[in-house]
């Protein structure tokens, strides 16, 4: 994957219809996909059929451990069961106090490193600090970051290295489906060790200071629960963080219902990095944008309700991936929408998709779509969410869970924290607009894709976003 290949991303999304076909490696067929129909096809009606690749589900398993990202079928659907009450917007109101005694400490963080005169600051470093105490607090009951000061955090430079690092590793990681299979963890974590290869041994440090924060996290808070509710109210959040009441519940389930201790640290260490990185790049790219627009800028501080226009266009325009990759279980019919011109000339109505074929999940092809966003669905205007949407969109029933948008996907495997994201995204912009103003800075700041899309200063690899 090219982490400068925008070019070809806004060509094949663009320029050949809703569905293309190409070959990959090894001349394997490939479907890039946005064609309505059957994305409900794919994410919903037939999402069993169209799975995660396994490569995919390997990494994320060597990585986060057996978590939501790294589990398949009736696994996944247990683990899923037990997680979908506590990411309810039920229980997202709790959340609200907890996040804005957070970002009020941001606010004064970066006041005290500007200081009286404006200058540049890292603002993806100050958003992904902000992310990390957010998801500690709300997410596992604990203080990780108290943003008192610009100083390093070994967890939240983890977290923000582990993209760039997997991305330097696409290559070796195609075999992390036969890896997986030998051994236990320990074991397989033992022989990486013995890997005389830099990148290789900067991914495992990455891993280990995730695992084993989560890890440490979750013993201390299985010990508070152990002692009553006593304990657990002398905690960060005083119970009603998701993981202290995921925990709970599992303690309560039957044991057919029941989760492992180490897939409960493993949903621990998948919520620690996608609730930080995904959420901390989509705040940076959202104050990116309102520097380049201060006119949106300032209508925001006077009108604040246009901030939920201005977060579902950015999320329409940048989703955090550009891409989901599917391979079919079994020969399967993929309908359409509307037909299409196959390369014989013959117009198609559905296509059939053999066993083992990878399909592409056009993210931003269905979110920019012309057919049906109209002919300004490249151009970022907020505004077109002030009024109702296009009945064009609303007449093709995009699967997507929100906003009529494949961002965070649909079906069983779609984000299950896009709440909890949502939520900490207006509350961290809600309290720095008002009181700062955000400009460009001198250098370039340059988006690279990958799992999830991060920025840097010009060609630079480390993930880093000035603004002034």
């Amino acid at each position: 994957m090219d982490r400068n290949g925008w070019d070809f991303h806004r060509h094949i999304s663009q320029e050949y219809g809703p569905v293309v076909k190409m070959s990959g490696f090894l001349n394997r067929p490939i479907l890039y996909v946005y064609d309505p129909k059957a994305l409900h096809s794919i994410v919903v009606k037939d999402q069993y059929v169209y799975e995660e690749k396994r490569a995919f589900i390997s990494t994320n398993l060597l990585v986060l451990g057996s978590g939501l990202l790294s589990t398949l079928g009736d696994h996944h659907r247990k683990q899923r069961k037990m997680l979908n009450p506590v990411f309810s917007v039920a229980h997202m109101r709790y959340m609200l106090p907890i996040f804005y005694q957070v970002v009020d400490r941001l606010r004064h963080a970066i006041s005290a490193q500007v200081d009286a005169e404006p200058r540049e600051v890292d603002v993806l470093n100050w958003m992904g600090r902000a992310a990390l105490e957010l998801v500690g607090q709300g997410g596992l009951g604990y203080s990780l970051d108290p943003l008192v000061e610009d100083t390093p955090n070994a967890l939240g430079n983890a977290i923000k290295g582990l993209v760039p690092a997997l991305f330097a590793l696409d290559t070796p990681l195609r075999a992390a489906p036969y890896f997986t299979a030998i051994g236990s963890p320990a074991f397989r974590r033992r022989v990486l060790g013995w890997i005389p290869h830099k990148k290789t041994q900067k991914a495992k440090e990455i891993v280990d200071t995730i695992w084993d924060v989560a890890s440490s996290l979750f013993d201390a808070k299985k010990r508070a629960l152990e002692k009553g509710d006593e304990a657990v109210l002398k905690q960060v959040g005083e119970g009603k963080d998701i993981m202290s009441i995921l925990m709970k519940a599992n303690m309560n389930a039957s044991e057919d219902d029941r989760l492992a201790d180490s897939e409960l640290v493993a949903q621990m260490s998948t919520l620690l990095f996608t609730a930080m990185d995904t959420t901390s790049n989509m705040l940076s790219r959202i104050l990116q944008l309102l520097s380049e627009r201060p006119d949106v800028q300032e209508k925001l501080r006077q009108e604040l309700p246009f901030l939920d226009a201005v977060c579902r266009e950015t999320l329409r325009m940048y989703p955090a991936a550009q891409i989901i990759i599917r391979e079919t279980r079994k020969d399967i019919i993929m309908p359409l929408s509307a037909p299409i011109r196959g390369r014989d000339g013959k117009m198609m109505h559905e296509i059939p998709i053999p066993k083992d074929t990878q399909v592409v999940v056009g993210i931003l092809g269905s979110n920019c779509n012309k057919a049906l966003w109209g002919e300004d669905a490249l151009e970022w205007k907020p505004e077109r969410w002030l009024s109702p949407l296009p009945q064009a969109v609303t007449d093709a029933h995009i699967p997507g869970v929100y906003s009529s948008l494949m961002t965070f996907m649909g079906g069983g495997r779609a984000c299950i924290g896009f709440k909890f994201s949502e939520l900490e995204m207006k509350a961290v912009l809600c309290t720095l607009l008002p009181a700062f103003k955000f400009e460009l800075p001198k250098g370039s700041i340059m988006w690279n894709i990958a799992a999830v899309t991060y920025p840097t200063m010009g060609s630079d690899t480390r993930p880093e976003m000035l603004l002034k």
